[in-house]
């Protein structure tokens, strides 16, 4: 009975029990906690999220990390095995459930695709499928396995972690000078391939069609200011009052990796939107996030919230723009521009490597394909003969019919 789930796991033909949950815990050491069926802790799950807490985790990060816990937990349960008796064979499970099931984050309505191959005609970007993406399956097993690593420190679960690690492992550790290039190394087991991907962001005819799709000033303050500040969308909803400096034109937000309080710059345009917002919904006080949401009982506007204005719009346009699209735009703008240097745009968008802005200093493929087409209808050149020549005479020569080109060719 138990080889049958397995086999029908592994291919989806059979959907993971939905067996326990994540839910915000009573710490600021755990804000978040994996629970049973019964509504009791896991406590093996409590110890390691704990334990990367006092290590500085960010809540954000623990709360995913609790997720894939949570799928973990129950696979085992499907498949009646203690965690710390887990094997390999239970970890190629998950892997084949990752790769063929539905991913609930994917139901996004109309504009989500079960295809990979489709490729959304406005935008250029290449529809998501329905599963779980490989840098999420990754994700997850790197979770698993500093979770296996974490309490065999302590003596507890299998002496050898079920997640296998990659044979070259100890090269890719190794000092090697910086001038070198950095080596190939092949995957470890069971590790996913991922997609070359390459940013997408909205040409400004296509952004302006966005901001005009917007039903209400929030929206439309909302897109201005993810537009001109170039911030993630964690950081931008998570802006309170007493952070909108209107006389140096900039928000105060806390970056997402370094959780530092950090300024970013916000175009006149934003901010005139967003004082109109103000004027309508009331100005928020100082300790309270500007962006709330407009029906039912104030409350911050979440992620979630901001991610359907979005898709709204796309399900009106036909496109599939997200949330962090609009982060790219601005950086393609911001290379794009000669005035900028690239240390000025890695001050604004706070990457820490000059290397995280190679995606975007390649050319847009728009503009080449624009370029191309302009290099085809363009007329060809009349051909001339080789100087020295005299027309006629090859006119007199090779008959009126022929080409000086072709008798140089």
């Amino acid at each position: 009975m138990v080889g049958e789930i397995r086999r029908a796991l592994m291919d989806g033909g059979e959907q993971l029990p939905r067996t326990g949950a994540v839910r915000a815990g009573e710490t600021a050491s755990l804000p978040f906690v994996v629970v049973d069926a019964h509504g009791e802790e896991v406590e093996p799950f409590s110890a390691f999220l704990r334990d990367l807490m006092l290590t500085d985790m960010s809540p954000l990060t623990a709360r995913s990390y609790a997720q894939d816990l949570l799928r973990w937990w129950r696979l085992l349960h499907a498949l009646e095995v203690d965690w710390d008796r887990a094997t390999r064979a239970d970890v190629e499970v998950l892997v084949g459930w990752m790769r063929t099931a539905d991913n609930p984050q994917r139901r996004r309505g109309p504009s989500t695709s079960t295809s990979t191959a489709s490729v959304n005609h406005r935008t250029g970007k290449r529809a998501l499928g329905s599963g779980y993406a490989p840098a999420t399956i990754n994700h997850t097993l790197s979770v698993l396995s500093s979770f296996y690593i974490f309490h065999a420190q302590f003596g507890r679960g299998q002496t050898r972690n079920p997640v296998p690690a990659s044979s070259t492992r100890r090269a890719r550790l190794a000092h090697r000078s910086p001038l070198e290039p950095r080596p190939q190394q092949r995957r470890a087991p069971l590790r996913q391939k991922p997609p070359a991907l390459v940013p997408r962001s909205l040409p400004d005819e296509l952004a302006a069609e966005l901001l005009a799709a917007m039903r209400n000033t929030r929206d439309r303050a909302l897109l201005a200011s993810f537009l001109s500040t170039g911030a993630r969308a964690s950081e931008l909803l998570g802006v309170t009052g007493d952070r909108v400096d209107w006389t140096r034109q900039q928000l105060w937000v806390i970056s997402k990796g370094t959780r530092a309080l950090q300024p970013v710059p916000s175009s006149p345009e934003a901010l005139r939107l967003l004082a109109v917002y103000f004027d309508e919904r009331g100005t928020p006080a100082g300790d309270e996030v500007i962006w709330r949401a407009l029906r039912g009982q104030p409350r911050p506007l979440s992620y979630f919230a901001a991610r359907r204005v979005v898709q709204r719009a796309n399900d009106q346009l036909g496109t599939d723009w997200t949330l962090h699209d609009l982060r790219h735009t601005t950086i393609e703008r911001m290379t794009a521009d000669p005035n900028l240097t690239l240390e000025d745009v890695m001050t604004v968008t706070r990457h820490q490597h000059v290397a995280s802005l190679d995606p975007y200093l390649r050319p847009r493929v728009e503009e080449v394909f624009d370029r191309l087409q302009q290099h085809y209808t363009a007329p060809r050149p009349a051909t001339t003969p080789t100087p020295g020549y005299d027309h006629a005479d090859f006119k007199t020569v090779f008959g009126g019919g022929s080409s000086a080109g072709e008798v140089d060719g």
